[in-house]
């Protein structure tokens, strides 16, 4: 027997004609025909019978959001939602970092500013408009394009030859609807910005280069050939820069570098007074920087000449609790100060692997894991299959990352030891970082994301040491300039070849900014060209 309603239904009774002005428009704007229809089946239908009377059923609203151009209201609609879900979701992180991730660390009191000028706001405005303008720009231009094709558009056309070759071109849309890429100017200037412009440029260049190689122009590549040797010059550059330039180096990316690093930089021993200075890690990288500018000098052992005063030149009287009870048998102050207690630079270099291996693997396997949790359907359908793939990705990844690390800090008594000392003193830095990064070919297979961040990483570091010495300026807005310029050739690319675009979540975000929906173009058109293929196989077979 069937449960009663909570609300009995009331008698019917006659909706008014004509909806409050004001409501007309709250539907409208906040709330589809469709969101309507599951709101009023699952809610309204169980409330009050006095809140029903007055609530218009899902036909009549249908009508009224029909009856206007549902384009506009649904871009709105958009629009507001992600200036809210970006809001809320910004506020969350801001709390989380804050009361739960920070808690025992010293506060930075952070200056009191309006809420105008409060960089989530900010930014959550920027996100929102660049949507509703990309909507409604990309919505104009195709109506004006296909307006245009028509025969009475023929005399604008004849007048205006090149502007109407402009403005019907296919791609017109794609490349005139990223201008709206310039309302991320509405957040302040500051490191977010530059790190969106990077992002958005080389995911232009990865999808161009993804459309050329569909079209043929890389069929004679090499099997070694891909994204991973752009990382040996991304390291290079970034070792340089974490030695001599370090407030132009990502400062997590350098934590993470000196946590794992147990053997060449050398921790204060238990046994050590605490009165006495001990230098940091950070003191230690200043000091090998020291080195190479001092062009790689021999070292001096306290042990065997305890009567020279100055064992240290005068700027590395930092290091000198690390250098002075170091094996008398070292030759070079580097390996003093990166393996005091081994002669061997070699055993050091082995100890380190040995070392680094272990909480490598487990920091990688977390992580794995957790990107792997949205796949737990095909961990229960073939779990063995899965959980091989996933041990081997985590194997490739941490001796990737661990011998990169090693080979970066066991380069430099590498060259000490063959280099002369004048040869490339600070450049040496760079050609260490290479080596390193040469070990990106472990993790060739499915590693471009990690490639490109790492490239990323090298780029803005690179625009950051080339401004702070001089090698160039920095142009005022410069980021919008190069944020929309990767916008037009992502949507440029997105149209005319959208299997150039790598991931469905990409390709739906893409479709979701043009106003298509949350759907995936590319494999819809696969699923459509696999039914026709399949219809046209039983017709021959028909036919046979």
């Amino acid at each position: 027997m069937a449960s009663p309603e909570p609300y009995p239904s009331p008698p019917s009774t006659p909706v008014p004609s004509r909806l409050d002005p004001i409501l007309r428009n709250a539907l409208r704007y906040t709330i589809s025909a469709k969101e309507y229809k599951t709101l009023h089946a699952y809610l309204i239908t169980r409330s009050p019978p006095a809140l029903r009377k007055r609530t218009p059923p899902p036909a009549r609203v249908n009508s009224i959001i029909r009856a206007n151009n549902d384009y506009n209201a649904a871009a709105i609609r958009a629009s507001v939602r992600v200036f809210i879900a970006s809001q809320t979701v910004l506020q969350l992180w801001e709390l989380i970092t804050t009361r739960f991730v920070g808690r025992g660390r010293p506060h930075k009191t952070k200056p009191r500013t309006s809420v105008f000028r409060s960089p989530n706001l900010r930014l959550s405005l920027s996100l929102s408009l660049i949507l509703l303008l990309h909507r409604l720009i990309f919505r104009f231009l195709t109506r004006l394009r296909s307006n245009l094709s028509t025969k009475d558009a023929a005399p604008f056309r004849r007048r205006n030859p090149r502007i109407a070759r402009a403005l019907t071109s296919k791609l017109a849309p794609a490349a005139g609807s990223s201008l709206a890429g310039f309302a991320l100017g509405a957040y302040p200037a500051d490191q977010l910005r530059l790190t969106i412009a990077i992002y958005f440029a080389t995911r232009a260049a990865e999808y161009v280069y993804n459309a050329l190689d569909n079209k043929g122009w890389f069929r004679r590549k090499p099997w070694w050939w891909g994204s991973w040797m752009m990382t040996p010059f991304a390291t290079g550059q970034l070792l340089h820069a974490f030695v001599f330039d370090r407030d132009c180096f990502p400062k997590a990316y350098g934590d993470f570098i000196l946590s794992h690093t147990p053997n060449y930089l050398q921790r204060r021993p238990g046994s050590y007074p605490p009165s006495l200075p001990w230098p940091e890690p950070h003191m230690i990288v200043d000091g090998l920087a020291e080195i190479s500018r001092l062009h790689w000098p021999s070292f001096t052992s306290s042990i065997l000449f305890p009567n020279n005063a100055s064992p240290l030149p005068s700027t590395l009287a930092s290091i000198s609790p690390i250098t002075s009870p170091a094996h008398p048998s070292i030759p070079h102050l580097s390996c003093a100060l990166l393996h005091p207690s081994n002669s061997s630079c070699s055993k050091t270099f082995l100890t380190y692997i040995l070392t680094a291996f272990p909480p490598l693997a487990k920091f990688f396997t977390l992580v794995f894991t957790l990107f792997s949790l949205h796949r737990y359907q095909a961990y229960l359908s073939s779990p063995s299959k899965e959980l091989n793939a996933l041990a081997k990705r985590v194997l490739r990844m941490t001796l990737f990352i661990m011998m990169a690390i090693g080979t970066s800090w066991g380069s430099i008594c590498l060259f000490a030891n063959t280099l002369p000392r004048h040869f490339l003193p600070t450049q040496r830095w760079f050609l260490g970082g290479f080596l390193g990064g040469l070990w990106a070919f472990l993790g060739r297979k499915g590693g471009r994301s990690n490639f490109l961040y790492s490239v990323r990483m090298s780029i803005d570091s690179t625009w950051k040491v080339g401004k702070k010495r001089g090698w160039w300026k920095g142009v005022k807005h410069g980021d919008l300039g190069v944020f929309v310029m990767g916008l037009m050739v992502v949507n440029i690319i997105y149209e005319r070849d959208a299997s150039a675009v790598q991931g469905s979540l990409v390709r739906k975000g893409l479709g979701f900014l043009r106003g298509e929906g949350w759907t995936d173009r590319y494999l819809e058109q696969l699923q459509k060209d696999e039914h026709s293929g399949e219809g046209n196989a039983q017709r021959e077979h028909k036919a046979l």
